[in-house]
């Protein structure tokens, strides 16, 4: 089995494979302040819970945009798994051309998620992830990535609302089913999800016009991709574990290397 870790800025999300298969997943909080010993329970009790053998994973990779996790993390899975985990960064096999002035100074994230796409869905392809932040990015048609941005999640925005506006409450995020807001919540959630649907739009018809790249396939990911487009009329795919499949993927690039 391999055990691959998605580190985020809110939640570690952790998957199991067995072969190709992912047969489970778990997510816990991104805390700074976890001890090694904290995370190597909560990864065992995990494995416990769902009757797997702890001692059967043979191989670990990391995928962290969190630096200050890091320490613990991986001497917990030294101590509790015996493994020492693979770390993903640029200077790895990727078979993707990093194109930037600093390739190592890409989002790890994102350079797993185009990693996934390219090998999973073809190429070009324009790979959205929504998160805590939006990130936008393109792989052409050679496995370049050539172009990339990020701006500010649907959570984040709702967040700011809320926090500098005295009478703004918290709303559910949904994807709204009428531009008719009849009420303040209503008017909250249409106008927080429809600025992130029509920035979406927007981004998309601009890239492929001026990368010149009219069919590239769009891939998204990330938990509030489905508030984005629930009726699939802007992505091509939809793939909520892009980024485990990517870890995945790297990891078979880079065993006994």
């Amino acid at each position: 089995m391999v055990l691959v870790i998605d580190v985020g800025n809110t939640n570690m999300v952790f998957g199991l494979y067995e072969g190709d298969e992912l047969i489970s997943t778990w997510r816990m909080s991104t805390e700074m302040a976890k001890t090694a010993d904290e995370i190597g329970i909560t990864i065992r009790s995990f494995f416990e819970d769902e009757g797997k053998d702890i001692k059967n994973v043979e191989g670990v990779i990391i995928g962290s945009v969190v630096p200050n996790i890091m320490y613990s993390l991986t001497h917990s899975i030294n101590k509790y798994i015996g493994i020492e985990p693979m770390i993903v960064s640029a200077d790895m096999k990727l078979d993707l051309v990093i194109v930037r002035d600093d390739p190592k100074t890409a989002g790890v994230d994102r350079v797993i998620d185009l990693v996934a796409a390219k090998e999973l869905y073809g190429t070009p392809a324009i790979v959205i992830d929504y998160g805590t932040a939006n990130t936008f990015d393109v792989v052409n048609e050679k496995g370049e990535f050539i172009t990339g941005f990020i701006s500010a999640g649907v959570k984040i925005c709702a967040e700011a609302l809320y926090q500098r506006s005295a009478q703004l409450p918290k709303v559910e995020l949904v994807a709204p089913q009428t531009f008719l807001a009849k009420d303040t919540i209503s008017s909250l959630q249409i106008g927080i999800v429809a600025g992130r649907i029509g920035e979406t739009i927007h981004i998309i018809e601009t890239l492929k016009k001026e990368l010149n790249i009219p069919n590239a396939k769009v891939v998204a990911t990330g938990g509030l991709a489905k508030i984005i487009d629930p009726d699939n009329k802007i992505f091509d795919i939809c793939d909520p574990i892009l980024t485990l499949k990517g870890l995945k993927i790297i990891y078979e690039k880079n065993k006994g290397l």
